[in-house]
């Protein structure tokens, strides 16, 4: 018997390009890594053309310490912000719970921020009017880009972390309050 003849199969749809920004060169340059990602938040945000805020969420600004993610992408005011906010929050509040509120916070505005951040730097760039368009490149990625260096200062603070973590589990609870099952620490008289 002979094999059955395959229907004929249709041709493939054309492949469609995203409409491409005349500046788009220009963003991926100062973005670096991750361009193509933080393009596709920047095109909901008008990507140069009137700006509009949408509801964007950036894992990494909320899951690690959010102003290393600000350093790590020379957003340096806002690293400040959110290094001493939170913890200006939670001595007012004293609830360590605040720091969650921060990483929220960072989560949600990231993405624009950064892409205001561009947007700024892109903008300083252009009126400067560099004519050589390598040149005008080396600056946009000296401008933006990355700080490759904050991955090992968050390497370091994770470790102090856990290190601390570590002995607060062994210590106990502070203000002389027991676990329970750990006897109570000898204190030590000393004349002063």
């Amino acid at each position: 018997p002979e094999p059955p003849i395959a229907p004929p199969v249709a041709p493939a749809a054309p492949i469609i390009h995203p409409e491409i920004h005349p500046d788009e060169h220009l963003w991926r340059q100062v973005i670096g890594p991750h361009a193509d990602r933080y393009l596709i938040h920047f095109k909901k945000f008008g990507l140069g053309e009137e700006s509009k805020f949408a509801l964007t969420w950036n894992w990494p600004a909320f899951l690690y310490m959010p102003f290393l993610w600000f350093l790590y992408r020379k957003m340096h005011v806002y690293a400040l912000v959110y290094a001493i906010g939170p913890m200006i929050s939670i001595y007012v509040t004293g609830d360590p719970a605040v720091g969650l509120v921060w990483s929220i916070m960072a989560g949600v505005t990231a993405n624009y921020t950064y892409y205001w951040h561009c947007r700024k730097q892109i903008g300083e760039i252009k009126k400067s009017s560099w004519s050589d368009p390598v040149k005008q490149d080396e600056e946009l990625k000296k401008a933006g880009g990355v700080q490759p260096y904050v991955i090992w200062i968050g390497v370091a603070f994770y470790i102090l972390f856990v290190i601390s973590m570590f002995k607060m589990a062994q210590d106990g609870p502070p203000d002389g309050e027991l676990s329970p099952g750990k006897p109570a620490k000898q204190v030590s008289a000393s004349s002063v």
